[in-house]
């Protein structure tokens, strides 16, 4: 009996895999070209770490030299407080007086050459609110300024607060002023970090004590101060 014929297309043969590639031999030069990278990488690293350092040792050098001059200012009160009976200026009062002496010339951008100390901030009913330590006006800026001879992060809930009854009970100074717009600023012989931080965030400037002079802490990318 004939076979009978298979109907259909003739399978194909599977593909053979492709050969895999020779893997790159690994030379002296590249080696050395790896470790040199690294070097440069560790080199970078060591800057980064040197200049961190630089950066707290100055920061340290002036937070020293202001604890120095801050003792060096108690130990004046004492013996003058000892000399001449009556004399109550604190340690605080001092600070503010150096503050305010600078606080103007820290503020080019506003132009805020009139000050007022221990500012009374009274009600209706003519009882006391608040206090500003240190009020910057001119015709369109005014800055509370609040003076601490160690701020902390309590302070700023506090200058906050004041921020508020200023803006519910204005002086003289402000009413006199209408349209004025109102910034606050926080001060120390010392802040602490959390102190800038939260002050920061708040939209207070902060300045500090360096031996006898002030400095402006530089305000942090994207801060803006806040206009009450």
């Amino acid at each position: 009996m004939p076979t009978a014929k298979t109907v259909g297309t003739t399978a194909k043969k599977p593909a053979k895999a492709a050969a895999p590639k020779p893997a790159k031999k690994v030379t002296l030069e590249d080696i050395w070209a790896i470790i040199a990278e690294i070097g440069i990488a560790q080199k970078e690293t060591q800057r980064a770490h040197q200049e961190t350092e630089q950066a707290i040792k100055a920061t340290r050098k002036a937070h020293e030299e202001t604890e120095k001059t801050l003792k060096e200012m108690g130990a004046r009160v004492d013996r003058v407080t000892k000399n001449v009976g009556g004399l109550n200026q604190s340690i605080g009062e001092l600070i503010e007086i150096l503050v305010a002496a600078h606080l103007w010339e820290k503020f080019p951008e506003y132009d805020l050459q009139r000050a007022y100390r221990r500012l009374p901030v009274y009600d209706e009913k003519n009882i006391i609110k608040a206090e500003m330590d240190i009020l910057l006006v001119n015709t369109e800026w005014a800055m509370a300024v609040e003076v601490k001879r160690q701020a902390d992060a309590e302070d700023v809930k506090e200058h906050i607060e004041r921020m508020e009854r200023i803006l519910k009970y204005p002086p003289a100074e402000l009413k006199l002023r209408p349209g004025i717009k109102l910034l606050g600023a926080l001060a120390g012989g010392i802040v602490t970090s959390e102190a800038r931080t939260a002050a920061h965030n708040a939209g207070f400037f902060v300045l500090e004590l360096a031996g006898e002079s002030v400095i402006r802490i530089p305000e942090p990318a994207g801060f803006k101060p806040k206009e009450w």
